[in-house]
């Protein structure tokens, strides 16, 4: 596993196992902090002040904002319609195919083991609950769970946890 040498680092960026990441061709803003095991591909873009949890793996075409998190596990799409091989039976190369862009909008959060489809964005201050999979846009406030994911709630209306929601 490698930092290439074709990565722009903003300054101040904590990546807190280099030896333990694969990054090549990418974008990271200042202040994020990257953990163990995270692959971020080329063309791949990460805001400032994001955190992205360790197991992670964003691909190409994917843009993350401004003060997001991505919790552990987290797998970006890029490809609706995947294949290894032409009809011909030859191995796909890069030009066989297109990359389709995913976007993150600033201040969202992605819980751990979500998958985020090819062509999706998420709302602003967006809320993707653990373990979902994102195959439609989610709206900016947003809070979407379950396979697929679906909307139950807005982050503006959650009401603040009180001693008796443990009870």
């Amino acid at each position: 596993m490698s930092i290439a040498s074709n990565v722009t680092l903003g300054a101040g960026v904590k990546i807190l196992q280099p030896d333990l990441v694969n990054l090549y061709g990418c974008t990271i803003g200042a202040e994020t902090k990257i953990g163990a095991f995270v692959e971020i591909q080329k063309n791949a873009w990460i805001g400032v002040r994001c955190k992205i949890s360790s197991h992670t793996f964003i691909c190409e075409g994917v843009t993350i904002e401004d003060q997001v998190f991505v919790g552990h596990g987290v797998m970006f799409i890029n490809d609706r319609y995947p294949r290894a091989a032409n009809e011909d039976g030859s191995l796909q190369i890069e030009t066989d195919w297109q990359v389709v862009t995913t976007r993150v909008k600033r201040r969202a959060s992605i819980g751990s083991n979500a998958t985020i489809g090819a062509g999706v964005t998420i709302g602003e201050s967006a809320l993707v609950g653990a373990g979902a999979v994102v195959t439609h846009d989610v709206p900016d406030y947003a809070i979407v769970a379950g396979v697929p994911a679906r909307l139950i709630g807005d982050v503006r209306q959650r009401s603040k946890t009180s001693k008796q929601d443990f009870a």
